[in-house]
């Protein structure tokens, strides 16, 4: 058919569809699978005219005016959380292990280095952190840098700091996965230097009922961020039958959702680091209470709830 006959046949209904307006949603219907097939029939014969372009304008504004009033679903934020992030761990469940065994390793690197190694706690903690800790043990209070600092100020450096090094790990991903395997091996190194460090005191009891108060949220949220960071790089190293581009999309798509979704965990972490940790003295029972809830919420709600 020639395109001015095709025009001729349709242009009434077409202005028809442009000015006559209905709310009435099967209408609406109608008139955008009507036109969506003019538009298909015209794109397939006349790429490159007029006529293609005013019906793909059409489509537009029928397309929105079904759409503009759609209801957002309701309870959106809770099945987040509820069910589309733990999913999401289920999926990635191979990367976030992956991320682990990272982290794990490099944790074995730090205590080796700190203990065959004099020098290496200096080189990596600097030399007044060490000075300030050995002189805060000397005193009897091995973790008084968590009292230096007033609560709100400190929840608010930790936060942020702790914030950005989880949205380092995850978006260094676009870097084929090297920049979180980088961030995961430097935190785990420091880790495990640290908690060598305090051991090799007489104090690695002590260490792990006040320091892991905030850091079993804080670690295993570092985990997940590496995760993440995989889970973006992975599309782009691994995208199966898929182009890379349309693969690297589903993934930071996936990667962006976890990455947000511990941002919560953090500032929780962050909390207790501000405010719980530098009560040193508090009973045992509430510290492996609150350590080992931190533990069972990590593990069911990651691994244990996703795979129900």
């Amino acid at each position: 058919m020639r395109e001015a006959l095709f025009v001729k046949q349709n242009s009434e209904k077409w202005k028809g569809y442009e000015t006559l307006q209905t709310d009435n949603p099967d209408e609406l219907a109608h008139r955008f699978i009507d036109i969506t097939n003019d538009l298909a029939y015209s794109k397939t014969f006349y790429p490159k005219s007029k006529t293609t372009a005013y019906l793909n304008g059409i489509a537009s504004v029928l397309h929105q005016a079904i759409y503009k009033n759609k209801k957002e679903e309701k309870g959106r934020f809770s099945k987040f959380w509820k069910y589309e992030l733990p999913m999401l761990f289920y999926i990635h469940r191979r990367q976030l292990l992956y991320s682990l065994i990272f982290f794990v390793i490099s944790a074995a690197i730090g205590v080796l280095s700190a203990k065959y190694d004099d020098s290496f706690l200096r080189m990596f903690f600097g030399d007044d952190y060490i000075n300030m800790t050995n002189e805060n043990i000397a005193k009897g209070d091995p973790f008084g840098v968590y009292k230096q600092q007033g609560e709100i100020m400190m929840f608010i450096q930790i936060a942020s700091n702790n914030v950005f090094v989880m949205l380092m790990m995850f978006v260094t991903g676009v870097f084929i996965s090297i920049g979180p395997v980088f961030y995961l091996l430097r935190t785990g190194i420091m880790i495990g230097a640290f908690e060598y460090f305090f051991y090799s005191k007489g104090l690695g009891t002590q260490s792990i009922l006040v320091i892991w108060i905030h850091g079993t949220l804080e670690i295993l949220s570092a985990v997940i961020a590496g995760g993440a960071g995989l889970i973006l790089g992975n599309g782009i190293l691994f995208p199966k039958t898929l182009s890379r581009m349309a693969a690297f999309k589903n993934s930071a798509k996936d990667a962006s959702k976890i990455a947000m979704g511990i941002i919560p965990i953090i500032l929780l972490a962050a909390f207790f680091e501000s405010f719980v940790t530098r009560h040193t003295e508090m009973p045992i029972w509430l510290s492996l209470s609150i350590l080992i809830g931190s533990f069972i919420f990590m593990v069911g709600y990651v691994i244990i709830y996703p795979a129900r």
